[in-house]
């Protein structure tokens, strides 16, 4: 009897010991991996507000007469610089700049055309990268010929400007021209240019 006791008290203990045991260590929960967060980059901003300043290459076609009837005709490279100062309101951008194209447009081997000058305002819509303008203002055409002079005038034209990168642009333009006020009276002139340009916009 003091046998069975004994045995008896050694399994409760026993027992006991292994009970307390599985409650003391719990099982190790399982370890969750959360995924590494994503990198979202920033959308560009396209505004064409502020001030621009840009080199432009391109094509020019003159054509002069005299009131005696004598036509004067010509064509050849041109390449310059511009700049502009736009406002852009949303859909509608307003601005404005100036721009001067050199060459060296002879008119039938006679007097040639080697600048020509232009200023004024422009009004575009804004597409959100690119915008298409039109413009017109004041022009100038400068000859090499002392007798003909050079001659007030205006100018015309349509244009586009398309974002590259968020400061950079790339366009394109062309421009009528009239000129009527040479030194030498009688002689009328009109000039269709077309140009590639590249800008930068601070």
């Amino acid at each position: 009897m003091k046998r069975f006791l004994i045995t008896t008290a050694a399994i409760a203990a026993t027992s006991t010991t292994a009970f307390a045991g599985s409650i003391s260590q719990p099982a190790p929960e399982p370890v969750v991996t959360q995924p590494a967060p994503q990198v979202v980059e920033p959308t560009p901003t396209y505004d064409f507000s502020g001030f621009s300043a840009g080199a432009q290459l391109g094509y020019g076609d003159i054509q002069a007469d005299d009131d005696d009837g004598t036509d004067l005709d010509g064509d050849g490279t041109l390449y310059g610089l511009r700049m502009n100062y736009d406002r852009d309101f949303g859909n509608v951008v307003v601005g404005g700049g100036v721009n001067y194209d050199a060459g060296e447009i002879e008119l039938d081997d006679g007097p040639a055309v080697d600048g020509i000058l232009r200023a004024g305002p422009r009004v575009g819509y804004n597409f959100g990268r690119s915008m298409v303008y039109a413009g017109g203002g004041y022009a100038k055409a400068f000859t090499d010929d002392d007798d003909l002079g050079d001659s007030n005038g205006y100018y015309v034209g349509l244009g586009t400007e398309t974002f590259l990168t968020e400061n950079i642009t790339a366009g394109g333009e062309i421009n009528y021209h009239e000129f009527d006020d040479f030194d030498a009276e009688g002689i009328d002139a009109d000039a269709t240019t077309a140009s590639l340009n590249i800008n930068y916009r601070f």
